[in-house]
Order: C-alpha cells, then sequence, then structure tokens
C-alpha cells in the first residue's frame, strides 16, 4: 500500500516550465500526498497565466492525505528573491532553487517527505549568479553524503552512468578501478533494495568502439574494466561485459538485462532517450533518500504558453511512489 506517502516536489527555474507542468500535475490523480516546495505567488500567477483552475493552498506539515487531491496544490512556500517573468531567466533567483532543494532534501532527511521530484533546473543562470553548480546529482551528494550514480528509466529499459557531466576528453582517466567498483556496488544494490530485483543482471559498456577489440582501439577494457568486473563477480554479481556499446542496446541483449552501465553521459542516454524521450525519468542511486526527475530541461520558450508536455514529470513521481513502496516491502 502506498497510504502515507508523501513526495516533495521541487518546480526549479522559476522562469521555465517548472511552474507549469506543476500546476498540470495537480490535476492528476495519485495515491500519495504531493507537496511542492516554490513561491505561492508564483504558482498562482501561472496559473492565471495559463488559465489553470488549481487550488493553490498552504501545506499542512503535521496532517498527512493518503492521496493526492486532483485539482488542488499544496505547497511548502519559499519566496523567490525577485519577481519572476515567464521565459526570462534572472540570476538574482539562483539561491531561490538551491533553497527549495535544500528544504525538500533536508525534510527527505527528516522523515517529512518520503521522496523527492525534481523539476529541471538551469545550471548556467545559477552558476552566472556566481554560485558553483555542476547539476542536481552532484548537489544532491553535498547535501546528503552519499554515492550518487545517475541512473534514467524508460518503460522497461534502466541506463546507469559511470560518469555523468564530464568532457569526453576527461572521461578515460576519470573510469578507474576504484570508481567503477563504487559505481557497480551502488546499482546493484539499489536495484535490489528499492526496485526489487532480487538478483539484478547487469550488462557492462566498454568505453572504446567495439569495447577495445583485444587493446587494438584502446586499453581501458583490459587494464581497467575487466578486471573490476571480474573483481565484483566474485562477490556474486551478475555482470555482463565489457560488451561493445553497439550491441550491449540490441534488443537481444536488452531483453535478458535489468539494466545497462554506459561509460559515459552520451554513450547511453541517447539510446534512452530514442526509447521513452518525454516519458523517461531520471534515478538518482546511492542517496539516503528517494529521487527521480524529469528527462527534460527548462524549455524557456514554452514557459506560460500551456504547451509544456508534462508527461516526464508524471513519470517522475509515479516512479518515486513506485519505489518508495518497493523499499517498504524490501525491508518490511
Amino acid at each position: 500500500m502506498s497510504a502515507g506517502i508523501r513526495v516533495a516536489i521541487t518546480p526549479g527555474e522559476p522562469a521555465g516550465i517548472g511552474p507549469d507542468i506543476t500546476l498540470a500535475l495537480s490535476h492528476r490523480a495519485f495515491d500519495a500526498e504531493l507537496v511542492a516546495i516554490a513561491d505561492l505567488e508564483v504558482l498562482k500567477e501561472r496559473a492565471r497565466l495559463l488559465g489553470v483552475s488549481t487550488e493553490v493552498i498552504p501545506s499542512d506539515p503535521q496532517r498527512r492525505s493518503p492521496v493526492h487531491e486532483p485539482g488542488k496544490l499544496k505547497v511548502l512556500p519559499v519566496p523567490t528573491q525577485v519577481p519572476v517573468q515567464p521565459g526570462t531567466l534572472n540570476p538574482f533567483n539562483s539561491d531561490y532553487v538551491l533553497q527549495t532543494l535544500r528544504c525538500a532534501i533536508q525534510g527527505c532527511l527528516r522523515g517529512e517527505f518520503d521522496a523527492l521530484v525534481t523539476g529541471p533546473v538551469q545550471k548556467s543562470i545559477i552558476n552566472d549568479a556566481g554560485i558553483p553548480f555542476t547539476g542536481h546529482t552532484e548537489f544532491l551528494a553535498q547535501q546528503t553524503g552519499g554515492y550518487p550514480v545517475m541512473m534514467l528509466v524508460a518503460d522497461t529499459v534502466r541506463v546507469a552512468l559511470a560518469t555523468t557531466h564530464l568532457p569526453l576528453a576527461r572521461v578515460s582517466q576519470t573510469i578507474t578501478r576504484k570508481l567503477l567498483t563504487q559505481v557497480i556496488r551502488v546499482l546493484n544494490k539499489d536495484l535490489r533494495d528499492r526496485f526489487g530485483v532480487q538478483r539484478p543482471r547487469i550488462l557492462i559498456c566498454g568505453l572504446n568502439p567495439h569495447a577495445g577489440e583485444d587493446g587494438h582501439l584502446g586499453r581501458e577494457e583490459i587494464d581497467v574494466i575487466a578486471p573490476t568486473l571480474n573483481a565484483l563477480r566474485k562477490m556474486g554479481m551478475n555482470l555482463i561485459g565489457p560488451l561493445p556499446a553497439d550491441t550491449a542496446f540490441t534488443p537481444h541483449h536488452l531483453a535478458g538485462a535489468d539494466a545497462v552501465l554506459a561509460m559515459y553521459h552520451d554513450q547511453g542516454l541517447p539510446v534512452l532517450k530514442h526509447v521513452g524521450f518525454g516519458r523517461a525519468v531520471n534515478v538518482t542511486l546511492g542517496l539516503p533518500i528517494i529521487r527521480t526527475s524529469v528527462d527534460h530541461g527548462t524549455a524557456l520558450a514554452l514557459a506560460g504558453t500551456g504547451k509544456a508536455d508534462v508527461g516526464s514529470f508524471e513519470a517522475a513521481v509515479r516512479l518515486a511512489v513506485q519505489l518508495c513502496r518497493a523499499q517498504r516491502t524490501v525491508h518490511a
């Protein structure tokens, strides 16, 4: 049962489509309580602009609801620093974005929320404000002390990443035995504990074309990846690879896989987004909290137009509720 599950939602960049899709989401039915952590007035003003009949109300932290009531949106208020103009970025609101995240994360750590679902942020404007910010994943690790592993989910396909937001020139030197061991252990553990997969079968991509072709196209597979996989297999993990990435994602291999580990961002995510863009979900593994997110950006040109697609945000909330339910079952 998911009764009693409370999910925190951070809409992200206030000038983007985060408020739009949060309001659209409020009209869907969920068997969990949803609480948006955002500026009340921004949401009310965006609802007026969009012509959306959402009742925006302050959240009562002491009273939990078993379900979300469509047409209503509970909000834990955090004020923006300056007024928000849809589609126009303002660096003075960068700290607001981070403050909503801090509030949600601390609420999850205290047990006030069971999961966090994040809307899209504009990393560039946060950096323009003089605040070092690489992305949600790194910020979550900093705030929670976890070891984050990014995984995207679309339908039955799950793709995790060994490295995330790095220049391609730095990927090879970053992929070490230590890093791969940590990433694969997190992936294996969370597939068991949060997705309920008893013995995960994980496909591991090579770094180079043809998985290095016996060293002729690179030695990372021989020197780093294969020895790491052999050591982890001795610990009981069911790991296949290293496989050439261009064959790892074929239907034959995916049919028996619980997840694929790609070595870098654009090795795995183009395939995942081709399979399910608009309904794919970003899941951060390795944290003490459950966190899911959308698979798209702030779409500033769509802010306030009513044309934003809520599909990925809705999928992120439904997966967060599912993970809460699965985790409770595993630990019952």
